[in-house]
């Protein structure tokens, strides 16, 4: 089969790879019918995550037609359509009772490097270094999933690819961003990040009753997305984040704030950005915190900081006394996919949100390498890529 393979840095390849087979009988084999590069792929594609190995198959967005169940999945036929969740949980864990699906106790193969690295085990993860497992992603013809019986998400026919691929990851990730929030009807909600987890994260601030949203960035066409959806824009390229945030809450800052952004802020006018860069370069430290330095001076005393975006290693320079001396409260993680699905697929179908506006751009998978550049690039207004295979 053909499937798109990292190499190295910026280097993703399409190549022919071995066809996936059912190792597990609570396995399933998924012919891939939609996938999409997430800008948590672009960590991968930058390589500033650890534990991606040449030849690894990348992607974490997608969804299909089970070809194939293993002996023991009672939950899947052939023929079913399913949006499969980039965390691969077990079900059965103490994790997975409570809910977090993304800390699965079990599902991680290499949970020796993972605990290494963070304490503790998280869930195994498709297409995203072998610090999660080394599972083969989802940018592929065809995806061996285990745990099958677990977390894929069976779809209508009555809903297009587009409108439910993205129950998979970035619809909840925003979601459950907002969800930490706990959001109150006074509440402004300050989102650093128009991308797309960012768009979602104003969907959801929205239907879920805040005051008002803002959204942080500096590309027009996102912003304008931001607006379209019922936020505020600030495009920090332009004016000052936290003046503007100090005028629209009477001096008083945001109750809520969301880094929808990650490890790579791009901040350019700021010393700290400039300083974050040159660190890294010289392996000082592995992620660029702009964003979180500026949600904790920007956040209202007593406030929530929930962070979607992803971080992988070592920061520098955070102002930690910011957060304990205004009582700031600080909610993150890996997305508990399966713990809004449902509620999620509800509201698609009752026509509260159509996830497929973020989708800017749809091409081929054999293309898979143009795209990757266009997105990381923002070229031709790209937000959201989806690939056929």
């Amino acid at each position: 089969m053909k499937a798109l393979v990292w190499h190295g840095k910026n280097d993703i390849r399409y190549d022919t790879v071995p066809d996936p087979t059912i190792e597990d009988g609570r396995d399933a084999i998924i012919k891939v019918t939609s996938c999409a590069i997430c800008g948590s792929d672009l960590h991968l594609y930058d390589h500033f995550m650890v534990g991606m190995e040449k030849g690894d198959i990348v992607g974490h967005e997608f969804m299909g037609e089970v070809m194939e169940v293993g002996r023991d999945n009672r939950k899947l036929k052939v023929g079913d359509r399913v949006v499969v969740p980039f965390t691969i949980v077990c079900g059965e864990c103490d994790q997975c009772r409570r809910g977090n699906f993304s800390v699965c106790e079990r599902t991680n193969r290499r949970a020796d490097l993972a605990s290494k690295m963070f304490g503790h085990t998280t869930a195994g993860l498709f297409g995203y270094t072998h610090l999660t497992g080394g599972y083969a992603g989802g940018q592929a013809e065809y995806v061996r999933v285990p745990y099958a019986d677990v977390a894929p998400v069976k779809v209508p026919d009555s809903l297009t690819d587009e409108q439910v691929l993205f129950l998979g990851d970035i619809l909840p990730t925003g979601w459950q961003a907002v969800a930490q929030c706990d959001i109150e009807p006074t509440d402004t909600v300050a989102i650093w990040g128009a991308g797309p987890v960012g768009q979602f994260c104003v969907r959801a601030a929205v239907l879920l009753g805040a005051k008002q949203v803002v959204v942080i960035d500096r590309v027009p066409e996102r912003l304008s997305m931001a607006v379209a959806g019922g936020a505020i824009a600030i495009n920090f390229e332009e004016e000052s984040v936290l003046e503007r945030l100090g005028d629209l809450t009477d001096g008083k800052g945001p109750e809520k704030c969301i880094d929808a952004v990650g490890l790579e802020a791009h901040a350019t006018r700021s010393i700290d950005s400039v300083v974050d860069r040159a660190k890294q370069a010289m392996m000082l430290e592995t992620d660029r915190p702009h964003v979180l330095r500026e949600i904790f001076y920007a956040c209202r005393p007593a406030g929530t900081v929930s962070i979607p975006g992803v971080y992988g290693g070592l920061i520098d320079k955070v102002p930690f006394g910011a957060v304990m001396n205004k009582s700031l409260t600080i909610r993150t993680g890996q997305t508990h996919v399966n713990r809004w699905t449902d509620d999620l697929l509800r509201r698609i179908e009752e026509g509260q949100i159509d996830p497929s506006f973020v989708i800017t751009h749809t091409g081929s998978l054999a293309d898979g390498a143009h795209y990757y550049d266009l997105f990381k690039h923002k070229k031709d207004g790209c937000v959201k890529v989806v690939l056929k295979p």
